[in-house]
């Protein structure tokens, strides 16, 4: 008995296993081409984003700690003094969110610029200890430095 079917001596068989050949490669090929594609998102473009924005955060909080300690420097012994000052909106196109506190020590003051898991710590130069300084914003509007020497 003879397999496969031959008509005028053309084989049926080798085709049939061509295709099927042909379409297994396909799949397997495309199946590793989708797994790829989903590491690489996670490693080519999520990595460095959050290096970025880390980067970014900890520019963001040196900048604020700096114009808290140029307000405390003019700070009037009796009075206010108010300013205003800009961050950036958004960093790698999302918002941020801005706290101004306690530190680890109770002598400590932070800026902390956080996003997720993304978070810079930066402390606040100088006058942890002798001024308490709280607060938060975003980086959207326009935001305040407020002092007054009764306290708020």
């Amino acid at each position: 008995m003879r397999s496969g079917y031959r008509h005028k001596g053309i084989e049926n068989d080798a085709g049939v296993a061509n295709l099927i050949e042909y379409i297994t490669v396909t799949g397997v090929l495309m199946v590793l081409l989708v797994i790829m594609l989903l590491q690489v998102n996670t490693t080519i473009m999520e990595a460095p984003a959050d290096r970025l924005c880390y980067v970014a955060f900890t520019d963001i909080g040196n900048g604020i700690s700096t114009r808290i300690v140029d307000v405390y420097a003019i700070a009037p012994r009796n009075g206010t003094i108010s300013t205003s000052f800009n961050i950036p909106d958004d960093v790698a196109g999302r918002d941020y969110f801005v706290r101004v506190g306690p530190g680890a020590r109770p002598a400590d003051q932070n800026v902390q610029v956080s996003r997720g898991s993304i978070t810079s710590q930066v402390s606040l130069a100088g006058i942890g200890a002798t001024r308490g300084v709280t607060g938060n914003t975003t980086g959207s509007g326009l935001n305040r430095i407020s002092y007054d020497s009764r306290g708020f």
